[in-house]
């Protein structure tokens, strides 16, 4: 039997996106547990137990895997990823997955140590199995 993540986050405010990512990270069983969170600042309120995360620490655990949006309101993806960086305790994978088809964004996100991954949507079985194999081998 393999062994499965603790927590996969979905920053995307997107809800069919959002529908179809949680069905293909059930479909691969990588993790019993998806989080989904429709911009940055809910995401960060996610990951620090504030506002309607707090005192629910069994629901806030720390995500392994992090799929992120830059295009959301209230806080985009490039947002998140100022505060996610402040953020010590956090050693999650962050992915960002997007629309996005400037170069400009992926060469932004390239100079980010926090930004694991640039993929454009939509998310695929065999893009999600080459993030599994590469950062969390032995959940294989």
């Amino acid at each position: 039997m393999k062994q499965k993540l603790g927590n996969i986050l979905l920053v995307d405010d997107d809800a069919g996106v959002n529908f179809i990512n949680s069905m293909l990270i059930q479909a691969i069983d990588i993790t019993d547990s998806i989080e989904i969170t429709i911009n940055g600042k809910e995401a960060i309120n996610y990951l620090t137990g504030k506002d309607k995360y707090e005192g629910n620490e069994a629901k806030n655990t720390q995500p392994e895997l992090i799929l992120l949006d830059i295009n959301m309101p209230i806080m985009d993806g490039w947002e998140f990823i100022e505060e996610f960086q402040k953020l010590q305790n956090s050693k999650s994978i962050v992915v960002m997955l997007t629309t996005s088809l400037n170069p400009a964004d992926r060469k932004r996100a390239g100079n980010i140590s926090a930004i694991s991954e640039f993929i454009t949507k939509p998310l695929t079985p065999l893009t999600l199995e080459g993030i599994i194999k590469k950062y969390f081998p032995e959940y294989q």
